[in-house]
C-alpha cells in the first residue's frame, strides 16, 4: 500500500451521529462510547497522517436550499425533516473534538449517505493520484457500507477499517463488515492497515 497514493475517508464523525445530543445520538452515542472507537480511530487517523496519508473528513449537511439532498427513503425524509440540524455551520454537523482533525486535513460536505456521491470528492482524489481508501467511520452499515461499495464501484481499492467504525449493535456491525469482505477490498484492523503502508 503507497502512502502517496492512498486517503483516509473518515465520515460522519459529527455531533449530529456520536454526540449523545445530536440527532442520531439515542441510536450511536452509546455503542460508540461503549466499543472506544472514537479513540481508536484517532490514533489510526494521527498516525496515517504521520505518514503522510491524506485525511479526509466528510460531513453531511443540508444547506439552504437542500443542496443535492434527496428524499427517496424514509431514512433521508427523517433527515430531510431535522435540515436545520444539519446546516452546515451548525453545531450538529460540526465533526466532534474528540475525532483529532487538524487544519491540514481535508474536509468535504454533501448530502448523501455515500460520503463520495454527488460531490467532487472522487474528482479531488484522483486529481491527487489517489487509488486506495482506508475507511473509518460511524455507522459501519449506514455510511461506511454505502461509501465503500460507491468506492469500489468507481474503481477504488477499499479497505473497512474494522475496529475504526460502529454500528448500533454488534450484530448489524458484524454482518455488514461480513458483507463488506465480499464487496470490496479485505476489511482490515488499524494495525494491518498501518503495516501495510509502512511495508
Amino acid at each position: 500500500m503507497n502512502v502517496a497514493t492512498t486517503a483516509v475517508l473518515a465520515l460522519h464523525w459529527q455531533h449530529n451521529v456520536i454526540h449523545p445530543d445530536g440527532l442520531f445520538g439515542p441510536m450511536l452515542a452509546g455503542p460508540v462510547a461503549t466499543s472506544g472507537v472514537v479513540e481508536r480511530a484517532r490514533s489510526f487517523h494521527d498516525r496515517a497522517r504521520e505518514l503522510g496519508v491524506t485525511i479526509v473528513f466528510t460531513r453531511f449537511t443540508i444547506p439552504v436550499g437542500n443542496g443535492a439532498l434527496v428524499t427517496n427513503t424514509d431514512f433521508m425524509r427523517m433527515v430531510a425533516a431535522a435540515a436545520e440540524q444539519f446546516r452546515p455551520e451548525s453545531w450538529g454537523a460540526a465533526l466532534a473534538q474528540d475525532i483529532g482533525a487538524q487544519d491540514d486535513d481535508l474536509v468535504s460536505d454533501n448530502q448523501r449517505l455515500s460520503g463520495l456521491a454527488a460531490c467532487d470528492l472522487p474528482a479531488h482524489l484522483l486529481d491527487r493520484d489517489v487509488d486506495t481508501l482506508l475507511i473509518t467511520g460511524v455507522a459501519t452499515n449506514l455510511t461506511v457500507e454505502q461509501t465503500a461499495r460507491h468506492g469500489t464501484d468507481l474503481g477504488f481499492h477499499v479497505h473497512v477499517v474494522s475496529d475504526c467504525v460502529t454500528a448500533a449493535d454488534e450484530a448489524t456491525h458484524t454482518a455488514s463488515l461480513g458483507n463488506l469482505g465480499l464487496a470490496s477490498e479485505p476489511v482490515l484492523t488499524a494495525a494491518e492497515a498501518l503495516a501495510r503502508l509502512q511495508g
